[in-house]
């Protein structure tokens, strides 16, 4: 048995509690991490809420996180790892429940960690990096020299993403509130704007436009975009799905970046830490029994970077 963050029906943070949790028999390929951080994202509260119950389900107890970081304590058949290693990574799908002692991963869902990181920068990278990253290379097909615009750009996936759109080669125009367009200058932006104050999508064309909180739609972004362009959700909507069938063969098209955590680009990510390419931005750490407090932060939309539960010892 080991202590997790669990709830037991979709609700406010309220609904989150700390109980045990059995350790399961390890199947091939699987990992038992003793976690030591975990980072929590937006896509946590959605699906604590209910939000996403369509692709959550409703099986309870759940529990709730998706990255991680930890050392391996015990290993399946056939698992790329040995025990001690320092790992991180995101876990895959919706079912979640990195906010706990112990944790069952797939070998292919993790990597070494930056050695450069300690346990908790190393859990505020997986989910937000992976999504910076697909959204801008692979789903907006970002090339050196091209415009990309970065709306809401100063929470965890924003501040990742316009360090990998630098990395990318691309002009970057990030957007968020006023007090944090220093945060923004400072990761790489070239252009900043407070959305109080004037909207970025006028400042166009852009090659891309990452709507990174959802706050937008296709349809204000699309006068924005060059012929060719393309505008990216991280939001798993009806409309932004509507939006991505309608635009299939069009010049200008609506897509939406569902991520996948995957050695390779887990990889990728460590190379860039290394580098000096790319680095953490931490807003807060709280304790595990602090798990709600944690969820709230993000709640409030004024996170900068991201949220992360220390959970075993540092």
């Amino acid at each position: 048995m080991s202590l997790a963050a669990l709830y037991d029906r979709y609700g406010d943070t309220s609904v989150l509690r700390i109980g045990e949790r059995p350790d399961r028999k390890l199947r091939t390929g699987e990992l038992r991490i003793r976690v030591r951080a975990a980072g929590l994202n937006p896509k946590d509260v959605l699906v604590r809420k209910g939000k996403l119950r369509w692709l959550s389900g409703r099986t309870f107890p759940r529990g709730t996180g998706y990255d991680w970081a930890g050392e391996v304590i015990d290993v399946g058949p056939e698992s790329r790892a040995q025990l001690g290693d320092r790992l991180f990574g995101m876990s895959n799908g919706f079912e979640g429940g990195t906010v706990a002692e112990a944790f069952v991963a797939r070998s292919e869902e993790c990597a070494p960690m930056p050695e450069a990181l300690s346990f908790e920068d190393a859990a505020a990278l997986p989910l937000a990096a992976l999504t910076g990253l697909q959204a801008l290379r692979d789903v907006g097909k970002l090339r050196p020299g091209q415009r990309v615009a970065l709306l809401g750009a100063s929470g965890g996936v924003g501040v990742f993403a316009i360090q990998l759109a630098r990395v990318l080669g691309a002009h970057v125009t990030a957007s968020s509130s006023a007090e944090n367009l220093w945060l923004l200058q400072s990761l790489g932006a070239q252009r900043v704007i407070d959305y109080r104050a004037g909207d970025p999508l006028d400042d166009g064309p852009y090659d891309c436009v990452f709507d990174i909180f959802g706050n937008r739609s296709f349809l204000d972004a699309e006068r924005a975009l060059t012929d060719g362009g393309t505008y990216v959700s991280t939001i798993p909507s009806v409309r932004n799905f509507f939006d991505t069938m309608r635009t299939l063969n069009s010049d200008r098209r609506a897509r939406v970046v569902m991520v996948k955590s995957q050695r390779r680009d887990l990889q990728i990510l460590a190379q860039l830490v290394e580098r000096g390419l790319l680095r953490p931005v931490v807003d807060s750490i709280h304790p595990l029994v602090d798990v709600a407090a944690a969820h709230a932060r993000i709640e409030t939309k004024r996170a900068r970077g991201k949220v992360v539960v220390q959970v075993g010892a540092p």
